[in-house]
């Protein structure tokens, strides 16, 4: 291989959040322990969102305790405010706790409103609270949403998104994510947006979380590729976007399908360390546990030239 990423599968947590179907403990936990088995180092795995709000992460602590801990695999779960990394340390004194938390903003005021019920100067206080907390105790991932536009306000101000990304490096976050929300990323804006925070933070790696709401989403991956990105957000199927309960999205809000983007990685040269026999017996399980089709094309028509030929030599 003449390069390598690492994904990180997003399908527990980002995927289930946006569907209808409850999906049991049980069930997750099998999930989950099929992405490590696939080779996966990085699962978000759940969300200590507020029960009532989005009720799939309801049993959060639950999912966690059950997990396997095979070494090397790191799992993260979400968490909106200081309440939620209390939670999040609670479970880790017992024993099965997170190995990573994503503390989430917003770079509008519009979304940052809709979507967390506060106003950024009150997130960002609420994230400065949270690294407290958290103590060192966790690998800390801060995620800005709406990075590349918003379906409110429309355009955001590179700048705005470049301060965000600042503010995580000057608290000491391992990693910084751009989400692309509802995918209105293009492959200019996010090579340009890549090339400037990575030139300003080479020491903190920039995760790209890329949504398919426009059909975009795969060369926005590469676009990223190209800017010196190597690490991902994906999801087994492409599901995945917004909470149920929050209807802001149109069209298909899921985020780019797992199957796909490695596909296209493996063709090309650059490795993922998956393998793909497995993640194609999870492609399955995902369809199976959601009672239906899902959006990745690589889960109808199979894996390239690349992917066939570890079959063969399997």
């Amino acid at each position: 291989m003449t390069d390598r990423v690492t994904i990180c599968e997003c399908f527990a947590r980002d995927g289930l959040q946006h569907e209808e179907t409850d999906v049991p403990a049980d069930a997750k936990i099998g999930l989950i322990g099929a992405f490590a088995d696939a080779g996966f180092t990085r699962v978000e795995a759940t969300s200590y969102s507020h029960p009532e709000r989005v009720p799939a992460f309801r049993d959060a602590s639950e999912v966690l305790a059950g997990l396997p801990r095979p070494a090397g695999v790191s799992y993260k779960a979400t968490c909106p405010n200081p309440r939620a990394v209390r939670r999040a340390l609670a479970d880790l004194d017992a024993g099965h706790g997170a190995h990573e938390l994503s503390l989430l903003v917003s770079a509008t005021e519009s979304h940052t409103e809709r979507n967390m019920r506060t106003t950024r100067e009150r997130q960002w206080a609420a994230v400065a609270e949270m690294v407290r907390l958290a103590g060192g105790r966790f690998r800390l991932v801060g995620v800005i949403s709406v990075a590349f536009g918003c379906p409110f306000e429309g355009h955001v101000d590179p700048g705005v998104v470049a301060e965000d990304a600042a503010r995580f490096a000057d608290l000491g976050v391992d990693m910084v994510t751009l989400g692309d929300t509802t995918g209105l990323a293009t492959p200019s804006t996010v090579k340009a947006m890549f090339g400037r925070v990575a030139s300003a933070h080479p020491e903190v790696p920039f995760i790209a979380h890329f949504h398919n709401t426009r059909g975009s989403g795969i060369a926005n991956c590469v676009a990223a590729l190209e800017a010196g990105c190597r690490d991902f957000d994906s999801s087994l199927g492409g599901v995945g976007g917004h909470p149920t309960r929050i209807q802001y999205g149109q069209g298909m809000t899921g985020n780019v399908c797992t199957e796909d983007l490695v596909n296209l990685l493996e063709s090309e040269g650059v490795g993922t360390g998956l393998d793909l026999g497995k993640l194609m017996d999870a492609s399955r399980m995902c369809e199976r546990v959601l009672g239906r089709r899902l959006y990745s094309m690589v889960a109808r028509a199979g894996f390239g030239p690349a992917g066939r030929k570890e079959f063969q030599d399997a």
